[in-house]
């Protein structure tokens, strides 16, 4: 179990926690939110022990291991599998040292361990890691300098992921993944057998990977039960009641204030007129946590071209001599969101560089509409700002002879303030990057958005920000990304590339995201036996109880957990005096859920076995 106690800590004196409080049980998955610069990362640190607190204590059961991505894993000459296999300490420790023992008894305690830790399965799991995380089998077998930094952080994750630490502390994992790493990823969370807290601001992973919500917010910390959705509502909810009493005391207070501006200067008054100032001095300042303002992206209107504003006939297009993607015949209309599906590798950047005028096509014809302006984002853009170069210095080289008003208005439609405006871009945060690099792209009002996963280091609200943008921009959309919720409201096509061919998807992202994850074939059935002699009707019986015994097991447990949610769903839970009362009813959630889960094994077990003498 994680225990967070009232913990204090500021860094260069601007106060992050001060009396944050939170406990996690052990085995549960959380995600950890709250606005860009609250202190997320700064709490991982913590928990590792790498920051000294300044009040309060955060505990972990003893010896449990902690484990979190490293920045990246160095350029060397291991290979990708034993890079992860060397992850798991205790096993190549434990291998090194059966090399070397002497004595009969250690030796036997090593093979013991390495059996209990199941060690010799150890490539089996990591090799099918990686391959979750993007990586062939060819790929495996090469060394890690062979791959970009991008691609070495996947190696790290997997690293971490095969290690299996009792306490996983994971930052954004899927901002370096594609759509199906991160689909993979979640899958991969969701039955993980040890304690995940999880920094995101992919609400699908956040949705279907975690079961409960930490949010950072003014100093403390908050949890709530259930998904991000869940989180929303309850938060929502939350906010309407703070809110409504912030009202009310306002309005009291201007009702006793008035009471004080008319008499306190009127010698029988007076007296009153002092207890009411007492009064408004006493009351206790209702501060309703704020949602963060939605920080709108301004998109310039293109004209409306004649369609289509892009088409490719029998096209080819890869790099020197070699074809990446082959008969491409595919055509875009003013009015097109699409959404390039397919793995990493498959050549979704090659045809988003064709559309582009990036690459020039091998074979076959593309043509373009005359006057056709295309807007391109990548993320490796962000790494090509100039440095030494402030926001005005970058719009100013692309309009050079507006004012710096005009600039700075341009700036702030995209969220980029006063401050962010005058600071060298070397010093900016990955979101405020972001923001400048979408600004540049769009800045001539292009008729085609190409965009290469644009939410990579944009917060929550920036995200829905940009969705709105997107939806109400009039010119194409084609976009490469990991966050299905941007895709699922903003994209109305689906193009599979694979195998060197672009086509159109017939399903939808949710049949995409189950065909990534599909189970493999099942095995083939074993010859049938012969059906043993059907059970006696006393037996029949026993076993038709014990099911109904289960069934109304988890019933009763299913009651309890709908009163303890809609219990713990009331705003009030959270007020600052009920932090003790909050925790019990969390703990007694977390029991519960527990419970029904046992609960609903042994059912469906009492069912299987009712079903096979029912049957024999």
């Amino acid at each position: 179990m994680l225990k967070i106690n009232d913990i204090r800590f500021s860094m260069e004196g601007r106060p992050l926690f001060d009396g944050a409080s939170a406990i996690i049980p052990d085995g549960h998955k959380v995600g950890l939110v709250g606005r860009n610069g609250t202190g997320k990362t700064t709490l991982f640190r913590l928990i590792r022990g790498e920051l000294a607190l300044e009040g309060g204590d955060i505990s972990v059961p003893r010896g449990a291991r902690i484990g979190g991505v490293a920045q990246e894993v160095p350029a060397s000459q291991t290979s990708l599998i034993d890079t992860v296999l060397e992850a798991d300490t205790e096993r190549a420790a434990l291998l090194a040292e059966a090399d070397t023992a002497q004595d009969a008894t250690r030796i036997a305690d090593i093979q013991t361990r390495l059996a209990d830790i199941d060690a010799w399965s150890a490539e089996a799991r990591a090799s099918a890691i990686l391959k979750g995380l993007g990586f062939s089998q060819e790929e495996q077998s090469r060394p890690c300098a062979d791959f970009s930094g991008g691609w070495r952080m996947r190696v790290a994750l997997a690293g971490v992921l095969f290690a299996q630490p009792d306490l996983l502390l994971l930052d954004e994992p899927t901002n370096y993944l594609d759509l199906e790493g991160a689909l993979w990823l979640e899958s991969y969370l969701a039955k993980y057998p040890h304690t995940v807290l999880i920094i995101s601001h992919d609400r699908g992973l956040l949705n279907r990977a975690v079961g409960a919500i930490l949010h950072l917010e003014d100093r403390k910390l908050t949890l709530y039960q259930g998904p991000f959705d869940r989180f929303s509502e309850t938060r929502a909810a939350r906010l309407a009641v703070a809110e409504a009493a912030a009202r009310k005391q306002d309005a009291r207070k201007a009702h006793l204030q008035s009471y004080v501006d008319r008499f306190r200067y009127k010698a029988s008054k007076a007296k009153q007129a002092q207890s009411r100032l007492k009064m408004i001095a006493r009351m206790q300042p209702i501060t309703s946590a704020q949602e963060a303002a939605l920080r709108a992206f301004s998109f310039p209107e293109p004209e409306e071209l004649s369609p289509p504003i892009i088409a490719t006939e029998n096209a080819s297009v890869g790099y020197g001599e070699t074809p990446v993607l082959s008969k491409l015949s595919l055509r875009i209309d003013q009015d097109d969101r699409v959404a390039l599906l397919g793995k990493n590798g498959e050549g979704k950047t090659t045809l988003s560089k064709l559309l582009t005028g990036k690459l020039a096509a091998m074979g076959g014809r593309v043509t373009r509409a005359s006057k056709l302006r295309i807007g391109y984002f990548a993320q490796h853009q962000l790494d090509e700002l100039h440095a030494d170069e402030t926001p005005i210095d970058h719009l100013r080289r692309h309009r050079p002879t507006e004012t710096p008003a005009k600039l700075r208005a341009r700036l702030a439609g995209f969220g980029i303030g006063q401050a962010q405006a005058e600071t060298v871009a070397s010093k900016l945060s990955g979101g405020q990057k972001a923001r400048l690099s979408l600004l540049l792209a769009t800045l001539d009002a292009p008729h085609l958005l190409v965009l290469d996963e644009p939410t990579n280091h944009l917060d929550m609200e920036s995200r829905e920000a940009l969705v709105e943008a997107l939806t109400a921009y009039s010119g194409a959309v084609v976009i490469v990304s990991h966050d299905m919720h941007l895709l699922s409201l903003v994209a109305d096509r689906l193009w599979l590339v694979k195998n060197g061919r672009v086509a159109p998807y017939d399903g939808d992202l949710d049949a995409y995201r189950r065909e990534i994850l599909a189970e493999p074939a099942p095995k083939e059935k074993p010859a049938e036996r012969p059906r043993p002699k059907r059970p006696g009707k006393e037996a029949m019986q026993a076993l038709r109880s014990e099911a109904r015994s289960c069934e109304a097991r988890v019933e009763k447990l299913e009651t309890m957990r709908e009163k303890l949610a809609k219990k713990l769903a009331d705003p009030a839970m959270y007020e600052t005096e009920r932090v003790g009362e909050m925790e019990v009813w969390q703990r007694k959630y977390a029991e519960v859920m527990d419970a029904l889960e046992r609960a609903e094994t042994l059912w469906v077990a009492a069912l299987e076995r009712l079903e096979a003498a029912e049957t024999a």
